[in-house]
């Protein structure tokens, strides 16, 4: 899943009208990628218990439109722009996923259907109108809509298959976490060995971070009684924020994650 690997599967007509609005594909985007899925996911929680739900879902909204209007607004790859979108879709998602099951008690099995089936519609439309997933076709105004659409429906279907696998399947926190675990390293491994195909192995791998950072990080806040280290969500939130924004400050600085033009 390196950059030149997911370029393979980019149309080479693509219009080229900005620069790459994504960074690349590197240790550090999965590292900042998995931490912000537990940031969420904490997060979410910490909000849900401090004060109205509702009122919950309306402070992430509106910070997620902010995040994601500077974002558009941006002609290039910001890191912390990029990130502040990221972790403010992660908290948005976590919640839409939430609502489904706390709201409107519906299974979290029907919930990662549906999110699943919402993702492949996303992914069918998307590639009709462009002619590629390729993250790093991410030229144009409407192709980072489509980008983002479907971040946010990976963010809710990971934490849909999460949470099933964690409570309806009764693995509990640290087994979800260990068995998203033993699943993220499959696409690289596939990818090397049986020549599956790069976008696919991107898509599948960014699916699982999500319930994979949030299991581990409800293993570290969630009470002993459900399994957990009970450090609580609050703490933990605050310990992946710093994290974070170490990382994110350093590649801000050496722009380690910064698309290469013309780069294969």
């Amino acid at each position: 899943m390196t950059t030149g690997q997911l370029r393979l599967d980019e149309s080479p007509a693509a219009p080229r009208r900005m620069a790459v609005k994504v960074p690349e594909v590197t240790m550090y985007f999965w590292i900042v990628k998995v931490l912000t899925t537990g940031m969420g996911e904490t997060t979410s929680d910490f909000l849900a218990h401090l004060m109205d739900p509702v009122i919950a879902v309306g402070i992430a909204g509106s910070g997620l439109v902010i995040a994601l209007v500077a974002q558009f607004r941006s002609r290039s790859y910001v890191a912390w722009l990029y990130w502040t979108a990221v972790v403010l879709v992660s908290v948005f998602g976590t919640m839409a996923a939430d609502v489904l099951h706390v709201g409107f008690g519906i299974p979290y099995v029907v919930s990662t259907v549906f999110f699943a089936v919402a993702l492949a519609a996303v992914f069918v439309v998307w590639y009709a109108t462009e002619k590629t997933l390729a993250i790093h076709s991410i030229t144009t105004f409407r192709r980072e809509l489509w980008y983002w659409l479907a971040v946010v429906t990976t963010f809710a279907l990971g934490t849909a298959a999460g949470d099933l696998t964690a409570t309806t399947l009764h693995l509990g926190y640290l087994g979800s976490g260990v068995a998203f675990a033993v699943l993220i390293a499959l696409p690289p491994l596939a990818r090397r060995w049986l020549g599956l195909n790069a976008v696919f192995a991107f898509w599948f791998a960014y699916v699982v971070t999500r319930p994979l950072g949030a299991s581990f990080a409800d293993w570290m806040g969630v009470p002993a009684g459900r399994g957990g280290l009970d450090l609580g969500t609050g703490p933990v939130s605050l310990a992946l924020l710093v994290v974070i924004l170490a990382f994110v400050g350093y590649l801000s600085v050496t722009r380690k994650d910064v698309p290469r033009p013309g780069a294969e």
